[in-house]
């Protein structure tokens, strides 16, 4: 008389097993902090884990990094290509939401949203080259591949959002030399660069050298900003104009 029921919950159990463990695999975004102590998180709405059905992975949780994941007793393992591995602890997984165990805090909550396209995707490792580190001092066209990585990032953010039809984004959390405002940007003097984009270059010889080109850029050249009232668009072909001045 038990068997039935029994065999009942184990398929109701492994069917459920199965489910977060394919519902894991989504592009997820830092909301807040559950810590007792809200300062202990350092996380901003910036931070992301997208997790691929192939098993591939970017983040940047503190630092941007890329490789390949596993999940196993309520454990995510980041395997990243520098060789370096990350243990994440899953407190608890939802539909559309996670909360997680990171460094940077004890409770971190994340909202999913579905992992885009690898061609059309903003968060993939080809679009965030700009993120990495310098280990040596870079030339004038290595700063400016840099900066127009940086560009192209901004060009697919910003497309993502216009096929996904986001009604808003958050441009002010990312690390970034430009300041996007409503109806248009500008160069961020030295002073007022983020502290995680200046950690990127070699020296603060190299950041400053790389703000003056962006400046040099927008003084000597007019961007043409399209006749629309989509925000996305009008950035989008901005950061197209950036790209190709950069060359």
């Amino acid at each position: 008389m038990n068997k039935p029921l029994l065999i009942l919950f184990f398929l109701t159990g492994f069917l459920s097993g199965c489910q977060n463990k394919q519902g894991i695999s989504q592009l997820w975004f830092y909301t807040y902090s559950s810590d007792p102590d809200p300062d202990k998180s350092s996380l901003t709405p910036a931070n992301f884990l997208e997790l691929r059905s192939d098993k591939t992975f970017t983040s940047d949780l503190g630092k941007f990094k890329s490789g390949h994941w596993d999940f196993k007793d309520q454990q995510l393992f980041l395997h990243a290509d520098n060789g370096e591995i990350d243990i994440i602890l899953l407190n608890f997984l939802k539909t559309k939401e996670m909360q997680i165990q990171t460094g940077k805090s004890n409770a971190a909550n994340f909202d999913g949203q579905p992992v885009p396209e690898m061609a059309k995707d903003p968060f993939s490792a080809s679009n965030n080259l700009w993120r990495n580190t310098a280990t040596a001092k870079e030339t004038d066209e290595q700063l400016k591949s840099r900066l127009k990585n940086h560009c192209k990032f901004w060009v697919s953010y910003f497309n993502w959002a216009l096929d996904n039809e986001l009604t808003t984004v958050d441009v002010r959390s990312t690390p970034s030399p430009i300041k996007i405002y409503g109806n248009g940007f500008k160069i961020k003097s030295y002073a007022d660069l983020p502290e995680i984009w200046k950690g990127y270059f070699y020296d603060s010889t190299d950041c400053a050298k790389a703000t003056m080109i962006l400046e040099n850029i927008v003084r000597t050249h007019t961007i043409a900003w399209p006749h629309t009232d989509n925000k996305y668009k009008m950035f989008i072909s901005a950061f197209q104009q950036m790209e190709h001045l950069l060359r």
